[in-house]
């Protein structure tokens, strides 16, 4: 086994951040016979790490020559050889890192799913069922536990490059995992409460009360060429945050998980009012203050992701629709969390700021945040699956007749799931189930395309022919928890699933609306307050097999959240 280490920064590996001369780092290499392991180690300035190699299991004695880890063996007819090498990191000093053994391996996929507890599903359509399968691995498989803070699992963003605690990545993962992994949504509120902004810091486009982009702990950040422990780069995450708080309010029916993040909801809608609306006028809008920060800051913060109608870059700052959706809906969300907490004059006014930012907007995030006005609902959903913006594959990011249109770029014409997902939420909020369908059939069909049934992070643009396939992006994160949990939020709009908390009890919603390409599935193991739910969807029937959940179940939809708004408004 031939053995090279570099120990390069992941922002060295994407030939970001190259601001240093690492010829002047030092490294070393030892072996000792007696514990079967390699040891190297790497140091620039105060920075250093270790990484550690253990031949574990091995049936022969290994040897270290010439940069190769080398066994010797003689094998007769039918003879098996084996050994076991366990890659052991060492980010802090004394603190050795665990990797899987070799029995991890020995397990089949179902009982790693049974060991997980996750939500499973059961259906004839092969395609939904794969899919639904690999996303339940994938989504186990970008589980992140800090050691300082052991009781808090968050999902990394994707692999290889964003193996970390982001702040709109992690909170719609958890968001769209909420009926499987619940700890999700805890661990990452907690996470993102501990680091929320406090103080003012250009360099880092931080202002209190904002939440975190990104937190990096490799070389580059921890020597501060980029401005990553951590960055807080990201206009939407702030406002995710409140309206994750209160879905997992819905979810766990746990009134002390608001009392305990209350100050960190407060000081975001602080933010939002404040810092987040830099001029002043009402609406949300971003520009980086950072020299080395990110041009935009939305979901799609590629620097060309927010074209102009000629295809140049737009100017900062903007004031994206899809911020003043998710502003909206934090403030609605707070206004329901002071309710619970008695504190109905704070609800009365964040319900009236709400309807001050109650405009027209035409993505499909503000479909699902419920700031559209009904009217024109329809309208928007038509206009996304027009044939520039609908490729048969999934919603494109920007249209095919825009002069920016690239359909391999990363936010000017590809297809992300994620987006999709959220898209065919927002249609089915307003009752366009026909619509939302439509979506979810593309993105299985595009999954069963890909290896292992895998949606990556995003994949091309190019239009569907009767003869082709989907196209990965190049780059593109495989696994990537966003795109894997997009699955699971497709099957519950699809399923028409909601929980909510509502005069004081807990109610989940079974509102079905399965298309002929879906016609019966089974959800086992839905994850509620503090039981299970099982559920039976079939044609004209759907049936509670299971529930220990403490959750009354309503057959049929919950009230539109906005219908207050729009009572408000007289429409």
């Amino acid at each position: 086994m031939a053995m090279e280490f570099d120990f390069a920064d992941m922002f060295d590996v994407r030939a970001i951040g190259r601001q240093r001369d690492r010829r002047r780092a030092s490294r070393s290499i030892s072996w000792s016979d007696d514990e079967r392991q390699l040891v190297a180690t790497y140091t620039f300035g105060p920075f250093s790490r270790e990484l550690r190699i253990a031949c574990e299991r091995s049936d022969s004695q290994p040897l270290w020559k010439e940069g190769r880890i080398v066994f010797q063996l003689e094998l007769a007819p039918k003879q098996r050889w084996h050994t076991c090498l366990r890659w052991l990191p060492i980010t802090q000093p004394g603190v050795v890192g665990t990797t899987l053994d070799c029995h991890a391996l020995e397990r089949s996929p179902e009982a790693e799913q049974v060991r997980s507890g996750h939500v499973s599903l059961a259906t004839e359509n092969g395609s939904v069922q794969l899919a639904w399968d690999r996303a339940v691995m994938d989504m186990e498989s970008l589980h992140l536990v800090d050691p300082d803070h052991p009781d808090d699992v968050v999902p990394a963003a994707g692999t290889p490059w964003f193996l970390t605690l982001f702040g709109r990545d992690s909170l719609v993962t958890s968001m769209q995992a909420m009926i499987g992994s619940p700890e999700l949504a805890r661990g990452t509120l907690a996470r993102l409460a501990a680091l929320q902004a406090t103080r003012d810091d250009p360099e880092r486009d931080m202002e209190p009360g904002k939440i975190l982009h990104e937190i990096r702990h490799g070389e580059i950040a921890e020597l501060g060429i980029l401005p990553f422990q951590p960055y807080y780069g990201t206009h939407d995450a702030t406002s995710l945050f409140v309206v994750q708080l209160a879905h997992s309010y819905e979810w766990t029916a746990d009134r002390d998980l608001l009392v305990r993040y209350l100050p960190a909801a407060e000081a975001a809608m602080a933010w939002i009012d404040g810092y987040g609306d830099r001029d002043g006028d009402g609406f949300q809008e971003y520009a980086t203050r950072s020299s080395k920060g990110f041009y935009n800051q939305s979901w799609k913060d590629a620097w060309d992701a927010i074209p102009d109608e000629r295809g140049d870059q737009a100017r900062l700052p903007l004031a994206l629709c899809e911020l003043q959706g998710y502003a909206y809906d934090a403030k609605l969300r707070l206004a329901q969390i002071y309710e619970v907490l008695d504190r109905d004059e704070d609800a009365a006014r964040l319900r009236a700021e709400a309807h001050r930012l109650f405009v027209a907007s035409n993505p499909g995030h503000c479909l699902m945040s419920g700031i559209v006005p009904r009217e024109r609902a329809r309208r928007v959903a038509y206009r996304l699956l027009a044939e520039d913006m609908w490729s048969g594959w999934g919603i494109r990011t920007l249209s095919a007749d825009h002069p920016a249109y690239n359909p391999f770029s990363y936010h000017t014409g590809t297809i992300w799931p994620h987006d999709n997902a959220t898209i065919a939420s927002g249609f089915a909020r307003y009752g366009l189930r026909t619509e939302a369908a439509r979506v979810a059939f593309g993105l299985f069909d595009a999954a069963t395309a890909f290896a292992a049934n895998r949606l990556p992070e995003l994949f091309s643009g190019l239009p569907r022919t009767y003869d082709d396939f989907p196209v990965q992006y190049l780059g593109a994160n495989v696994p990537q928890a966003w795109a894997a949990s997009a699955i699971f939020r497709l099957v519950t709009v699809m399923c028409g699933i909601h929980a909510r908390r509502e005069s004081g009890r807990s109610r989940i919603y079974l509102n079905p609306a399965l298309p002929d390409w879906l016609p019966e599935l089974t959800l086992r193991q839905i994850r509620a307050g503090t039981g299970l739910l099982s559920v039976h969807f079939a044609p004209n029937e759907t049936e509670v097999l299971h529930n220990t959940t403490g959750y009354e179940v309503v057959f049929g939809p919950p009230a539109a959240r906005s219908s207050q708004v729009e009572e408000a408004l007289g429409r």
